[in-house]
């Protein structure tokens, strides 16, 4: 049986020194290392914990450890962190069992014979530093350490929101968020559904505005239930699926979803069509049509039809051939940072490409709509630059486009255009216009 400490020390130092995704790597190590449900638990709230808060771990370690940070070793950094994860931020853990642990892993993890010693002292030293107050050079880089944002970021969010909204985000974005299950209607009913996952465990609340989606935490892995299994729910945000709404599309038509995967958006589709239509749904990546298949199966779509296709290359078959097509092109993901706490810590320095490749899939797709149908672009980021500028460059070469209103409950009719905000919406960050094609 591993350890738990461990694991999520080690998939930190992975994400670090090999630029990993610290959920596709932590669930692998927990199954290799042959966690329990409880120890796989505990190792998925100390990895994710950390990344929320590095930044102010690094600060407050900084302060009581004579080296350097960026100095050390990263699998004994790493063990500092997740060690005063524990004894900063989480009550059930003796903070003299962080300590001890933290001391074996690094005579394991070390092999310097006073790398347990540095550690022992460092972390004794911040059991006795009085809490300090978070103090930057100046408003930003004070924000950037309390909630552990680079500051470039937070200087993108203060641009948009003022300081004041900018910090209601950054705390956002360190809320863990309940799981938005949407429900099948076509297979079950949502009170039904609700009376048994509360039986299986965990609590379950309807979602205050989206009808059709259980909010859900404390369920433990999904996959395993009777439920997930027959298909009567899948996992989606709710501003993934109102992006859907927004295309409105209806039963016997045909819609094609350009960038499908994980699938979200083609079974919400598919469900809003009642399995009536065509719903061609692409992926670059042959796995990920795998993974479409088989969410499609599991929830008995069977006009969903997965298909291997770039969306920046041309289908000459599909020119005017949908009454409705879904844009949800490859962005930054700035507004999924919640969910993957690791996103903040991208070089921003490649994201400066994506408005042209996303645009490049908006000019292509946009083919496809017949006239009179409706083009969808949306984005999980929140910059403007990949996503009103997009569109308003799109526009503006696409005389045959235009914005078109669209309503969405709770929030009434949009102008053609909405940015959703965890701290204001409940949801993901996230982007969604709507063009009509002129007939």
């Amino acid at each position: 049986m591993g350890n738990p400490r461990e694991t999520a020390a080690l998939t930190l130092a992975a994400c670090e020194r090999q630029g990993a995704w610290s959920d596709g790597h932590l669930k692998r190590a927990i199954r290799e290392q042959d966690l329990d449900r409880r120890d796989g638990a505990l190792a998925t709230r100390l990895c994710y914990g950390v990344l929320q808060n590095r930044l102010l771990l690094d600060w407050r370690l900084g302060r009581v450890c004579s080296m350097k940070l960026n100095k050390l070793d990263i699998r004994i950094l790493c063990d500092l962190r997740v060690a005063a994860y524990q004894i900063l931020f989480l009550d059930k853990i003796p903070p003299s069992a962080a300590v001890n642990e933290a001391v074996n892993l690094a005579k394991k993890h070390s092999r310097n014979p006073r790398a347990a010693g540095m550690v022992n002292g460092v972390l004794r030293a911040l059991l006795r530093e009085e809490t300090p107050e978070i103090r930057g050079k100046d408003e930003l880089e004070t924000l950037s350490i309390r909630y552990s944002h680079p500051q470039w970021l937070v200087e993108e969010f203060a641009g948009q929101l003022g300081l004041e909204g900018a910090e209601a985000l950054l705390k956002a974005d360190n809320e863990q968020p309940p799981t938005a299950a949407q429900v099948n209607t076509l297979n079950t009913r949502s009170e039904k559904l609700a009376e048994e996952l509360r039986e299986a465990g965990g609590s379950v609340e309807p979602h205050p505005w989206l009808s059709n989606c259980l909010l859900l935490t404390g369920t433990g892995d999904l996959e395993r239930l009777d439920a997930f299994q027959r298909g009567d729910f899948y996992v989606q945000d709710a501003a993934s699926r109102l992006a859907v709404m927004a295309a409105d599309p209806k039963p016997a038509s045909r819609v094609l979803d350009c960038c499908a995967a994980p699938g979200g958006k083609s079974f919400a589709a598919a469900i809003a069509m009642e399995n009536r239509g065509e719903l061609m749904s692409c992926d670059i990546h042959p796995h990920k049509i795998k993974l479409l298949e088989a969410g499609r199966d599991r929830l008995g779509l069977s006009i969903v039809i997965p298909t291997l296709q770039n969306a920046a290359q041309t289908r000459e078959d599909w020119l005017e051939g949908f009454d409705a097509v879904l844009t949800d092109v490859p962005c930054s993901g700035l507004g999924i940072i919640r969910k993957k706490p690791d996103i903040r810590y991208k070089d921003p320095e490649p994201m400066k490409g994506l408005p042209r490749v996303q645009r490049g899939i908006l000019d292509n797709c946009a083919r496809y709509v017949r006239p009179g149908g409706t083009l969808v672009y949306s984005t999980c980021t929140v910059l403007p630059r990949e996503n009103g500028d997009v569109v308003d460059g799109f526009l503006a070469e696409h005389p045959d486009f235009g914005l078109e209103p669209f309503p969405l409950p709770q929030f009434g009719e949009q102008p053609g255009k909405v940015t959703f905000w965890p701290h204001i919406h409940g949801t993901d960050g996230f982007f969604v216009a709507k063009l009509r094609r002129k007939g």
